[in-house]
């Protein structure tokens, strides 16, 4: 039966947003370093509450596996002499690796025969190795942010403790930055503080109840679901979904206890955004609503202790809830006092970026940006999305964004209406921020869509214009979500704009904040979109050389590339894909470098290139009306009709002729093939396994 392993890191509180991190590093960590030192382990399980990060290995042997290390010696031409008797080399190779010289072996290698010797390196006892390794693995966890503590050199989350460590009931003794590990693990820091003796995990996690310790987070999470659950069903209300928030909660608590408190009703006349946020971002409280979708005046907080005291908890959580909205009511009424435009001048006063001037010049760049989009897609009327664009910003100078900086957007749009301005205009204001994530909503109406694009195109633009690049640890500017935001609000949307036109724009919009190189920077910009379009289009769909192939041949469309990359994934589940790339990647090899010239119908000599010219002549007139209508995968099945034809000509004539005319003329001809296909992917990126 395998042995188990127990690890406990002991801490002060462990900010909540470093465990789920931490939990996932430490068991990939420990099954990394446990396989590197030759310990088989049947699973591993890890742990986190705020005080605590916790390792179980199950299925340890007693002792490491033994090694079998092969030590090549001298060549056997130098081990052995004519009559096969081992020389003084042998003999001190023999002496040298501990083994008898009878036990010597003849190994084949690249390089020849080379004497061999194989010797046996037995485990180490289990607990000897982890006394080791444990260290080791404490050392390397990796935190957003670590500090060191006392004396010590060595760098952590938060202060460690104390470090319980047992091989089933055994302790692994080793010392951590001063700690000393040991048998004993602690409970809830004000219910149960003294420490406790633990014999295993069986121990462990029965003696957790008596400590008031939820050690494992999903048991975390289902309590306080249940008792959310409960309080809904007494207030006549809904939780309002927050995965988010709830993720937090659940790593700030070991012993959790939902409470429900109330607020003023008077207070529901502020925006539900700026209720919702408040309570949410400054005391981590979930809100309710009724089954109708309005705000309840009642909160539920997740306490850290016993209900035994909860009137007290939910007086002192009410008394903070009334101050902070308070001061949010006190925020709204004051900026409503003005309209939105009047934010605007204001932004004078806020910088966007050094080099890159006030949030005012880059609400003006946006507004012109957002205009040249709107003709490009065909809206003539241009004044709606202009007038957006310029409040789009406004919200930023207003005191409740700067209390509640997430609101940005969604308080624009409030302040919007209530200023008089179209609904249309105010819902653009809001939705220009989007897409914020991965998988979020794009905007849905259009003014938002060409906002979000140009806001999002202009930052981009500029930082990589004065060099503000990112890099694998740091993207201060966020260009990485605002490039994949306008990759799928071009597809979505399907604009028929030009990536490298509005690039262009952008450009010009920014003038002499531009530092580098124009065209070096417009080359950068649209090297950076390819990449992230490749990451967003490989797939368990899209293979990474179809993707490849497509973007070769153009992207600057990006609704197009991704119907060229929908077709040739298509394409490649048909019989006839592979021979035809096979052939078409002959052809691509031979053209290379070659010029192109028109094919002279006088120069075709063989039966085989006359029949080519026909079928290609026909072929280009069907591709060109598809590849029109959008028909890539027809286009690239008429094309790949062509293959036999190819092959003949194959057969039948040596392309590289010795007269020069009928070499060039039939170089002409294949690259009128291969014209064709570039038009939707680049073959010669396509592996063929």
């Amino acid at each position: 039966m395998g042995k188990e392993l127990l690890l406990e890191i002991g801490a002060e509180e462990i900010p909540a947003a470093f465990l789920p991190g931490a939990m996932s590093e430490l068991k990939t960590l420990t099954e990394k370093i446990l396989t590197e030192h030759r310990l088989g382990f049947s699973s591993v399980l890890t742990f986190a509450s705020p005080r605590r990060l916790i390792l179980y290995v199950e299925g340890l042997p007693e002792r490491q596996e033994d090694l079998n290390l092969t030590v090549l010696g001298p060549a056997r031409s130098v081990a052995y002499d004519s009559e096969g008797n081992p020389t003084k080399a042998a003999v001190g190779f023999a002496r040298g690796q501990g083994v008898d010289i009878k036990d010597l072996t003849i190994q084949e290698t690249p390089k020849g025969e080379y004497l061999c010797a194989v010797k046996k390196e037995p485990g180490l006892p289990a607990p000897e190795v982890l006394q080791k390794i444990l260290p080791e693995i404490i050392t390397t966890l990796h935190f957003p942010k670590s500090m060191r503590w006392g004396s010590g050199s060595l760098r952590f989350a938060r202060p460690i403790h104390w470090i319980l460590a047992l091989y089933n009931e055994e302790v692994i003794p080793f010392e951590f930055d001063g700690i000393k590990s040991g048998n004993l693990s602690r409970g809830h820091r004000f219910m149960s503080p003294g420490s406790c003796t633990v014999h295993g995990f069986k121990s462990y996690k029965a003696s957790s109840k008596d400590r008031f310790l939820m050690f494992d987070p999903e048991d975390r999470r289902k309590e306080i679901l249940k008792q959310i659950q409960k309080i809904e069903s007494e207030v006549g209300g809904r939780v309002i979904p927050d995965e988010k928030l709830l993720e937090e909660v659940i790593y700030l608590v070991e012993y959790p206890t939902a409470l429900c408190g109330s607020f003023e009703p008077g207070f529901l006349s502020l925006p539900r955004q700026v209720l919702i946020t408040a309570m949410r971002e400054h005391q981590r409280y979930f809100s309710l609503e009724s089954s109708s979708g309005d705000l309840l005046p009642h909160f539920i907080t997740v306490s850290n202790t016993r209900a035994k005291d909860a009137g007290m908890i939910i007086s002192g959580n009410e008394r903070v809830l009334r101050a902070r909205l308070t001061d949010a009511l006190y925020f709204f009424k004051s900026d409503c006092g003005r309209p939105l435009s009047s934010y605007v001048e204001d932004l004078k006063r806020v910088t966007f970026q050094e080099k890159l001037g006030t949030l005012f010049e880059k609400a003006e760049r946006i507004a012109a940006l957002s205009a040249w989009l709107a003709k490009k897609i065909g809206i003539m009327d241009t004044v709606p999305v202009s007038t957006a664009a310029s409040l789009c910003k406004a919200d930023l100078c207003t005191s409740m964004v700067k209390e509640f900086p997430t609101l940005q957007g969604e308080m624009g749009r409030e302040y919007a209406l209530l200023s008089g301005e179209s609904e249309q205009a105010a819902l653009a204001v809001s939705e220009h921020y989007r897409p914020r994530f991965a998988g979020d909503l794009i905007p849905s109406s259009e003014e938002g869509a060409l906002i979000s694009l140009a806001d999002k195109m202009d930052t981009i633009a500029g930082c990589f214009g004065i060099g503000l690049l990112p890099s694998g640890s740091e993207d201060p500017y966020a260009l990485r979500r605002q490039t994949l935001g306008i990759l799928a609000i071009l597809m979505e949307k399907g604009y028929p704009v030009l990536l490298s036109e509005m690039i262009d724009e952008a450009l010009r919009l920014l003038g002499p904040n531009i530092s580098l190189d124009l065209e070096g920077t417009r080359k950068a910009i649209l090297n950076y979109f390819k990449g992230r379009l490749s990451g967003l289009l490989i797939s368990d769909v899209h293979r990474y050389d179809t993707v490849e192939a497509v973007l070769e041949a153009g992207f600057d469309h990006l609704p197009d590339a991704k119907a060229r990359v929908d077709a040739l994934t298509a394409f490649r589940g048909e019989p006839m894909f592979e021979p035809f790339t096979v052939v078409c990647k002959r052809a691509m090899n031979i053209i290379k470098g070659s010029e192109t010239r028109a094919v002279e119908k006088g120069l075709l000599q063989h039966e085989s290139e006359k029949s080519l010219y026909q079928d290609v002549q026909q072929t280009e007139k069907k591709v060109k009306n598809l590849i029109q209508k959008g028909k890539y995968r027809e286009a690239l099945t008429t094309i790949a009709s062509l293959r036999e034809a190819i092959d003949s000509f194959f057969d039948g004539v040596m392309v590289m002729d010795k007269d020069m005319k009928i070499r060039d003329n039939r170089l002409a001809l294949l690259s009128r093939v291969a014209s064709m296909v570039s038009r939707i992917a680049d073959f010669s990126k396509i592996v063929v396994e």
